[in-house]
């Protein structure tokens, strides 16, 4: 009875969903009335996302549609950093949308400070981009999950590898 059981705090965005959603986005923005002959479009890069349109007012209502895609998809809103909104070419404006991946170094510390005061007896450890809680109860390691779920932070928290 002196396994250790473990499990792995992560922050990740689901890429094909997130593909998915925009797809969905682009099909809808091209075949609503307020669209028609708008120059708006959603590109996908690796870790951001770009959204071009004419004014800001459009741009706000693509970012609407495809904020409505990702929560139908089950995606969170808080993986998403939003830039300024700066002008582009031919008098059209674009955001970038910043898409955080993995856990900073800061929500790390909270995530661990969070941990160690709930007084349960689990030990937690950062490596690189997540945290890996292990400790001897499968119960004490599902209450730090019920806490961090709980827990008001900046990132939207996955538990993966439970063992």
């Amino acid at each position: 009875m002196a396994s250790e059981s473990s499990f792995d705090i992560v922050s990740k965005m689901d890429m094909q969903e997130l593909t998915n959603a925009v797809n969905q986005a682009e099909r809808e923005i091209e075949n609503r009335f307020d669209f028609k002959g708008s120059k708006s479009s959603l590109k996908l890069d690796k870790d951001a996302l770009v959204i071009a349109s004419d004014d800001e007012y459009k741009l706000n209502a693509v970012i609407d549609i495809l904020q409505t895609k990702m929560v139908k998809r089950g995606l969170s809103l808080k993986n998403v950093e939003y830039g300024k909104i700066e002008p582009a070419s031919m008098g059209t404006v674009r955001q970038r949308l910043t898409l955080k991946q993995g856990i900073d170094q800061e929500n790390s510390k909270k995530i661990n400070i969070l941990i160690r005061d709930s007084k349960l007896k689990v030990k937690s450890q950062i490596q690189g981009d997540q945290i890996r809680v292990t400790g001897k109860s499968k119960d004490d390691l599902q209450q730090i999950m019920q806490l961090l779920r709980k827990a008001d932070l900046s990132l939207d928290l996955q538990f993966t590898n439970f063992k």
